[in-house]
């Protein structure tokens, strides 16, 4: 193996993790950094070393992700990628790589708990009606909730997980624990373990909706999802229904939203996803009530680094030795 294109920050942060692991392959690369001034290219000679890059969240959000990409792009040895995210087809660069056939590797399953933890906790706050106090608090008004807008018990509510990997199973342990029935949709059938009392395949979620109180999609964008909740998908939600949103923005779609939640077809919704990001100033997803936005930030977690950063360094060892690497992408 000869090199291993890396932000300087991450050699700071895991070098020694990286070095053990580099050992136990039996590889001792090169490590090879980006010019600290963004605009400047990286040597010619020395991007022909580059057969290896792991693109850090450091990166990703800098200036640097420009020349970074182009590095890669022009890197002529380059045989694999390794991501630290879990979806990668936003990035402008992939076509080319995959042009090429460089092995690309994510970091699923490293961020899914801080994702499931925030989605159960924008379902916590729609059924405990924290926008109104919110909204309340803003106006220095005194606003309990009396009467017929008290908040229903969650206990023997139905949640529908769509997705059951490290986010959905997260959702789903922590609604179990909250007495909810817990029914989850995925492609194989239900194994001794899953956090859930019932599981179906995606095609019977039409059946499920009239009886659904939440309905999580944690799901990844694929053509089976797309826009997987649209405006008959929504009429077949009862009225005092929510959805949570932490897939993709296109496996809603969102003008039909918009007109649900606007006409109160369904009562609210917690998204950190949109069909467009940022989020548009003038969309009324910012002002409709029982309505949360968060920035695509549902996955921020002091730990998610450090385990992105062990998948990495275990695919290093994987790729060294010739083997299939941890969620390589087909």
């Amino acid at each position: 193996m000869t090199g291993i294109l890396l932000s300087k920050g991450f050699v700071a942060q895991f070098g020694e993790q990286l070095q053990a692991a580099a050992k136990a392959a039996g590889v001792s690369p090169q490590i090879i950094h980006l010019p600290d001034d963004a605009s400047q290219r990286l040597p010619a000679a020395d991007a022909a070393k580059i057969e290896a890059a792991y693109l850090t969240r450091d990166i990703r959000f800098s200036d640097h992700y420009q020349s970074f990409g182009d590095t890669m792009k022009n890197a002529p040895s380059l045989k694999w990628v390794h991501f630290t995210s879990t979806g990668i087809d936003q990035h402008p660069f992939l076509p080319a790589l995959r042009e090429r056939k460089v092995r690309l590797t994510t970091s699923a399953g490293s961020n899914g708990e801080p994702v499931g933890q925030t989605a159960v906790c924008g379902l916590l706050m729609l059924a405990r009606g924290f926008p109104r106090w919110i909204a309340a608090q803003r106006e220095r008004k005194w606003d309990p909730v009396r009467g017929a807008g008290v908040p229903r018990d969650l206990r023997g509510q139905t949640v529908i997980i769509v997705g059951l990997g490290t986010i959905g199973a997260t959702v789903a342990k922590m609604c179990q624990a909250l007495e909810m029935k817990v029914i989850g949709l995925r492609r194989s059938p239900k194994r001794d373990g899953d956090p859930v009392d019932e599981m179906h395949t995606l095609d019977k979620l039409p059946a499920l909706l009239p009886a659904c109180d939440w309905l999580v999609l944690a799901c990844p964008y694929t053509k089976e999802t797309h826009q997987l909740v649209n405006a008959k998908t929504l009429a077949l939600m009862p009225k005092h229904a929510h959805l949570v949103n932490v897939a993709r923005g296109a496996v809603c779609e969102e003008k039909a939203l918009i007109a649900a939640l606007q006409s109160k077809q369904i009562a609210g919704a917690y998204l950190d996803v949109f069909e467009k990001e940022p989020l548009p100033a003038e969309s009324p997803l910012w002002d409709i009530p029982n309505v949360i936005v968060s920035p695509h930030n549902a996955s921020a977690s002091a730990g998610n680094d450090t385990r992105a950063a062990a998948i990495f360094t275990e695919n290093l060892k994987l790729y060294a030795a010739g083997k299939p690497m941890v969620n390589e992408q087909g």
